[in-house]
């Protein structure tokens, strides 16, 4: 069953379910969820604790046999199941349906998934996990930009500390992308705010720019018309060393996409029906960024910019003129709706 990592906290003051599975991304929020849930075992006596990390050459009969063996030191036990690639495969499959079958007694389950992508959320061992009446299934999701400002906010106060608007919103620039550098710096910055509000020059003083991007970040801020953002993010990942192929490659994905999308908008087809039928497929959580997006350019226009990314590609290849990170910042700008055009030379 699934559990809103909001009501965690209180699911866990009652009845504690056997099975535990955290999934997310965000090392930070994936690692508190797990700590309030071993929190929690302790309370209730879990003595005893074993760690297994299911890689490609695990023998997933220790779980049988975790299960099925008496705990030598304590009434109740913890094992935790850390399966760092989210696929367990057949074996692995079929173990954790035979255990959620039959959860041990006096033992609690606990399981470390990533992201679980739509295909795999379809198999057979996951549904088993998010819909099966023995688990508790947090998924975790991820502090986006638009939050993140409330997010620290509400960090600060736990940490007894209170800030000006400016000092959140730079923090959160220098943080963005990066929860944990975030926790840090907030743990710093009540080391030395001594009670007092802390203000814009306290952070210039005391943070470092810890922001990391991701290249489906970059593509949202600019497709929801955030340019300065984008080109904030693409500089970002530029600095972290990520190479203009991977970038390029996702944002040509995109506007494939889109161009197809205004396309069948052109011919009448209803947007919702467009959705429906595109690969790769629109989550819902995205329609809105897509139809604001898709509002902004016409069908002719959106295969201009396909034409534009094929012509960085050439950049990239040595066999166009021009540096392809301008390219890339030019592409950024006319995605987030800035009427330019890239240089035939």
């Amino acid at each position: 069953m699934k559990l809103n990592v909001a009501q965690l906290g209180k699911h866990l003051q009652g009845s504690l379910a056997p099975v535990y599975v955290v999934s997310g991304d965000d090392p930070l929020l994936c690692q508190e969820a797990c700590d309030a849930i071993r929190a929690a075992a302790r309370r209730e006596a879990f003595g005893e604790r074993q760690v297994f990390h299911a890689d490609t050459n695990f023998d997933w009969g220790l779980l049988y046999e975790a299960g099925a063996s008496l705990s030598l030191f304590a009434e109740r036990r913890l094992i935790e199941l850390r399966i760092p690639s989210g696929k367990p495969g057949d074996k692995g499959a079929a173990a954790l349906i035979e255990y959620l079958g039959r959860p041990a007694e006096d033992t609690l389950l606990l399981v470390s998934l990533p992201k679980l992508d739509g295909s795999t959320q379809k198999t057979k061992w996951a549904k088993a996990i998010i819909e099966g009446p023995q688990a508790q299934f947090v998924q975790i999701w991820p502090v986006d930009a638009a939050q993140l400002p409330q997010w620290i906010r509400q960090r600060l106060a736990q940490a007894g500390l209170s800030a000006s608007q400016e000092a959140v919103e730079l923090i959160a620039a220098r943080v963005e992308g990066n929860l944990l550098a975030a926790a840090q710096e907030i743990e710093k910055l009540k080391l030395i705010a001594e009670g007092e509000q802390i203000d814009v020059e306290t952070v210039q003083a005391a943070v470092a720019d810890s922001a990391r991007f991701d290249v489906f970040g970059l593509i949202d801020a600019a497709l929801n018309g955030e340019s300065a953002h984008a080109l904030r993010m693409l500089e970002g990942l530029r600095g972290e060393g990520v190479e203009t192929p991977v970038i390029l490659w996702a944002m040509a994905r995109e506007l494939r996409l889109l161009a197809n999308l205004s396309r069948q908008q052109a011919q009448g087809i209803p947007l919702d029906r467009a959705f429906s039928q595109a690969r790769p497929p629109v989550w819902d959580k995205r329609k809105p960024l897509m139809t604001r997006a898709l509002q902004r350019h016409s069908a002719a226009r959106w295969q201009q910019l396909l034409g534009d990314a094929q012509r960085i590609d050439a950049q990239i290849k040595g066999q166009a003129e021009g540096s392809p990170w301008n390219g890339l910042a030019l592409l950024c700008l006319q995605l987030s709706g800035k009427r330019l055009s890239l240089p035939s030379h």
